[in-house]
């Protein structure tokens, strides 16, 4: 994507009479929000002086602090290809900041901007992220209400006319590419009704930012076919659920540090100790990259889902696998975070994760080069593999203890998602579910 300054996004506004701005941000939740402004108020917009009122928003600051100002990011600029093409929408990705000018600690682009300093701070110059986006398309009723009854009943890599997707996943992809995404692969997942797009990794910001433009997206072209897009991890019970397989490589000195052709596997000690840091700290930060009650629906044996504290470069049922690819493409895949997180939060949780293992030279265990799915508890036991949270409630109490993920919030943010996720899983305990009903109803 080509990096604007000022000047230039000034420059394309007038020339190509885009009309409105968009400036988003995100909330610590990862609900994109935005303010519209038009043309007129972009030169005062880019110069820092647009204020907006952060109480407003969910998990940022009480109504006496409610002050804030946005800082437009004018290397995010970009059109919208649906919008009308005579005065176009465009938008810019925003940093909050506080009226004495300093980074509100509340934002989570500023989480992820203190983690790849860390990295910076030791050495590594790039942290490359690329996500696997997987989504599920359903039909809307009479009045437009999304249901959760499937478009098609295809399976992985199906084509048309039994993949009735196919359709909306090219307009999401020319409409991506329009927008500067270069798209790497676009299919039909294994669930009916499921579909995934992958676009190139990049830098982890920009990579946190195109997730959140890519939801976005996704939602508005299901939209305008009729369908109802959603990232919820498992919508539908008996069936798999969506994930966002996450890649990560850091780069040192201008090359792959994870990678080095003398180790039998070719990884190289950091990338051992990055696997290590992420063993380690995987259930603390597991109420981050799986952060609702439904993301452990997904999370259970029996569909896929990588929920086992082990790694491998031979096979998928491990939480961690080393991809085939060596040299500067040598990579690891965090397999269990899913759609629903807060990219930003996300990454640099995975980031401070891995360079906590490097800063302490935490040694993985062996490979675990078996189908862990098919061992037995007492097995997985034997061999000393452990299992995610089996619960938000659980994920939430594996975070409260700590430090590192506290670090990395920071002190607001981190009471902020406790108090909320916690109250999350109060409201969804103390809730009578159907299921109850139709089990217990008639027979007490």
């Amino acid at each position: 994507m080509p990096k604007y300054s000022k000047e230039d996004v000034l420059k394309i506004v007038k020339e190509q009479d885009v009309k409105f701005i968009r400036l988003q941000f995100t909330d610590i939740f990862g609900m994109l929000k935005n303010v519209a402004i038009t043309a007129e108020q972009l030169e005062k917009a880019l110069d820092n002086k647009c204020m907006f009122d952060g109480s407003s928003i969910e998990g940022f600051v009480r109504i006496e602090e409610s002050d804030m100002y946005l800082r437009p990011d004018p290397s995010t600029f970009v059109i919208f290809p649906w919008r009308p093409q005579n005065g176009k929408v465009a938008r810019l990705i925003c940093d909050v900041y506080n009226p004495d000018g300093t980074p509100f600690e509340g934002d989570p682009r500023y989480v992820l901007k203190k983690a790849l300093k860390k990295a910076n701070d030791m050495g590594y110059e790039f942290f490359n992220v690329g996500p696997e986006c997987e989504f599920f398309l359903f039909l809307t009723d009479n009045e437009g209400k999304p249901t959760t009854i499937t478009h098609d009943n295809a399976g992985y890599f199906d084509l048309g006319p039994v993949d009735l997707g196919e359709n909306a996943r090219r307009d999401m992809c020319l409409v991506l590419e329009e927008m500067g995404f270069e798209i790497e692969a676009s299919h039909h997942e294994v669930a009916p009704g499921q579909h995934e797009i992958d676009f190139k990794y990049a830098d982890a910001l920009t990579t946190a930012d195109n997730i959140m433009t890519f939801k976005m997206v996704v939602k508005t072209i299901a939209h305008r076919n009729g369908l109802h897009a959603t990232f919820m991890p498992k919508p539908i019970f008996g069936i798999n659920g969506s994930g966002m397989h996450t890649n990560v490589s850091l780069f040192k000195d201008g090359k792959n540090a994870f990678f080095d052709e003398k180790d039998p596997l070719q990884l190289s000690q950091d990338a051992y100790w990055f696997i290590g840091g992420l063993l380690k700290n995987m259930r603390s930060i597991a109420a981050i990259t799986n952060p609702i009650v439904n993301s452990y629906k997904r999370l259970v044996p029996g569909y896929e889902a990588p929920v086992y504290l082990a790694w491998s470069a031979r096979n998928r049922s491990p939480l961690i696998r080393i991809p085939a690819a060596r040299g500067e493409a040598t990579r690891l895949e965090l397999r269990c975070p899913d759609p629903s997180c807060n990219p930003y939060l996300a990454i640099a949780a995975v980031l401070s994760a891995g360079l906590d293992g490097i800063k302490n030279k935490i040694q993985p265990p062996p490979s675990t080069d078996k189908n862990i799915f098919v061992m037995t508890e007492e097995q997985r036991l034997k061999e000393g593999i452990e299992a995610l949270p089996g619960s938000l409630e659980e994920a939430v109490k594996e975070m409260k203890k700590s430090e590192l993920v506290k670090e990395v919030l920071g002190e607001h943010i981190f009471n902020k998602y406790i108090e909320a996720k916690t109250q999350e899983w109060d409201d969804y305990r103390t809730k009578i579910t159907k299921w109850e009903l139709d089990e217990y109803l008639t027979r007490y």
